[in-house]
């Protein structure tokens, strides 16, 4: 047959050359015949996994050390020199974490981690963008569970509901995704971040849904997309991701004589080792596929986390900060959509729960002169009657209702207050229509503190916003509008001007815009300051300067504090900011931001505190 090139202009990036297809088969050395599962080693040693154990073997086919166990379900990770193995105890099916000491031909064993409450079908390590070791592992029923390990400590991430009968799985590290292989489905690609609630894809499915034999078999990373054989180990198809888009090549035949399930599959440097009833073979590859990876970002860990809610589901949203004159006794306000307002100290700590409804966002104003009277204020939305609900903060940090005033809008869920030079305070409310409202806030019958709302003017954005907030200083207005971008207005009722875009959604900011906050160092001028978005979209965080040209000075994300067994932050409403010194790693402010996930382990959400000097440090900031 002449030689012609299996290749469209689709898939220029990724394409495999009918000589690779017609490629000899070659045998591995003959000292890994006898082993289950393989890895290739840097300087071209082996670990190989059989029925008897784990060994180390040299280039020269030399065994340098062994771990004698009934074992199963080999991955690794390769680092230099440095090299992580995990695999199971086939009879209690505990996971055994190993490092590989190459040059010394050392294998160490590391703690394992606790003996699983299912049984594992199939068992592959992840390592996220912090260098943190994970690994998953999913039983017969679908029952799956993510775990992290740093050190000695081993800890539950999350639990997962994936395919039942899933027998190989393995993950892509730089497009962060899990590929699991069900037996007699198909292959499907998952989120391997724990943070958010995570998607998935189809790769490739059985016949007549798709060109797999059998269902799937034992699969590889490529880069760029996976090798999968198919449940009869007849075929080795490989499938490329470009695009979003999943791409099935040419498949090639392999009949490697095997009962179902029991194929193996490795990708070792450009060939793919392939395990049969004669062994292993070597199928040389051209592949021409470019690894994926996520855009670099710094990661920060938080340095204390609230309370759970106490309900489940999308309850918290937003939070704000209030100031004590002794810094340690500082209160974290934040509204639980199913329940009302909690209140929490700096170690994270429910002090209050005032269980007024459905409260959406909150903010705070401190010091605020009425007459003769000065009051430390928060304000509230209140979905279950389109109110807005007003809050006092005492000395000692306890907080009372009011108050609250009708607004006439039908569907209410953003707000911020704007304290003017002037004196006073003022609240913008928004409505899911794009309405705003500015209201000024009055209070009349000084010993009962009783207030009252004046509408100042209304104007309204074309579709969805929610966060906002104030520049006192400046009498400036930014909101988000969720699917378009950041917008800045006059917050001077008086002296109105148009909408101006400060950031639109793009390179730097992924729909939903959602809360914001401005931090400006205690005793600042007003033309500094920066502003902090939640991106939404992509569990980020943008931060940008508060005056324009709105420079964009970074971006970053929340990941794992291991060591206080907290987790990252994802799909972020609400946050607020201080500049003021808290005390301890809050010297330079404090950063609160809602998590929309909580993990390690799963439960209800909460808000978790970052330190300012942390973001400072990470972004380069004055």
């Amino acid at each position: 047959m002449k030689k012609t090139v299996l290749c469209s202009a689709l898939l220029a990036a990724f394409c495999l050359s009918a000589t690779a297809q017609a490629a000899p088969v070659q045998a591995v050395p003959s000292f890994t015949q006898e082993a289950e599962e393989l890895a290739r080693l840097p300087g071209g040693g082996w670990l190989t996994l059989d029925k008897h154990g784990l060994r180390l073997v040299n280039a020269a086919g030399q065994e340098q050390d062994r771990i004698a166990v009934r074992a199963k379900q080999l991955d690794t990770r390769i680092d230099g020199n440095r090299v992580l193995a995990v695999f199971l105890e086939a009879d209690t099916q505990r996971p055994l974490p190993v490092t590989v000491d190459v040059q010394a031909g050392k294998l160490v064993k590391l703690a394992p981690f606790p003996v699983p409450t299912f049984s594992v079908e199939a068992s592959c390590l992840y390592r996220d963008a912090q260098q943190l070791a994970h690994l998953f592992l999913i039983g017969k029923d679908g029952q799956a569970e993510q775990w992290v390990m740093q050190g000695e400590q081993r800890s539950l991430v999350r639990k997962l509901a994936l395919p039942p009968h899933a027998k190989h799985c393995r993950v892509d590290d730089g497009a962060r995704r899990l590929l699991v292989s069900e037996a007699n489905m198909g292959v499907w690609a998952y989120d391997a971040d724990s943070e958010g609630m995570g998607k998935r894809e189809v790769v490739a499915l059985r016949k007549p849904y798709g060109q797999l034999d059998g269902g799937a078999g034992a699969l590889a990373v490529l880069p760029g997309g996976v090798a999968v054989l198919d449940g009869k180990a007849e075929k080795l198809h490989l499938y490329t991701h470009q695009g979003g888009q999943w791409t099935a090549l040419p498949p090639q035949a392999v009949a490697l004589n095997v009962r179902k399930g029991d194929s193996q599959l490795t990708l070792d440097k450009e060939s793919l080792l392939l395990r049969g009833k004669s062994g292993w073979q070597t199928r040389p590859l051209k592949w021409n596929g470019k690894a994926e990876t996520q855009p670099a970002v710094a990661i920060i860990a938080p340095q204390a986390q609230t309370a759970p809610m106490a309900r489940q589901g999308d309850a918290a949203d937003d939070p704000a900060i209030w100031l004590a004159s002794d810094p340690a006794n500082a209160r974290i306000l934040g509204t639980n959509k199913k329940q009302g307002l909690l209140v929490y100290d700096l170690q994270g700590k429910q002090t209050q729960l005032l269980e007024v409804g459905r409260l959406n966002n909150v903010d705070v104003r401190q010091g605020i002169r009425f007459g003769a009277s000065t009051v430390d204020l928060a304000v509230a939305t209140q979905r279950d009657d389109n109110s807005v609900m007003l809050f006092t903060i005492n000395d000692s940090g306890d907080v009372a209702e009011a108050g609250r005033f009708p607004t006439g809008l039908k569907s209410i869920y953003g707000m911020c207050l704007y304290q003017p030079a002037s004196g006073g305070v003022q609240a913008f409310i928004n409505d899911k229509d794009g309405t705003f409202q500015q209201y000024k806030i009055e209070m009349s019958g000084l010993s009962g503190k009783q207030f009252s709302a004046t509408l100042l003017r209304s104007f309204k954005v074309a579709t969805q916003p929610e966060g906002c907030v104030a520049d006192d200083a400046n009498a400036r207005l930014f909101l988000g509008e969720e699917t378009r971008g950041i917008w800045t207005t006059s917050a001077d009722a008086a002296k109105p001007d148009a909408l101006a875009m400060v950031l639109p959604v793009g390179a730097n900011l992924t729909a939903d815009v959602e809360g914001m906050a401005i931090y400006r160092k205690p005793g600042g001028k007003a033309d500094t300051g920066y502003l902090i978005v939640s991106s939404q979209g992509d569990s980020s965080y943008v931060v940008l300067d508060a005056q324009a040209p709105y420079k964009v000075r970074g971006r970053f994300k929340v990941g794992f504090n291991l060591t206080a067994g907290i987790d990252g932050t994802s799909e972020t409403d609400g946050l607020d900011v201080t500049s003021a010194n808290l005390g301890g790693v809050y010297g330079q402010g404090m950063l609160v931001i809602q998590d929309g996930y909580k993990r390690l382990p799963d439960g209800p959400q909460n808000f978790k505190y970052v330190a300012w000097g942390d973001v400072a440090k990470a972004l380069g900031l004055n």
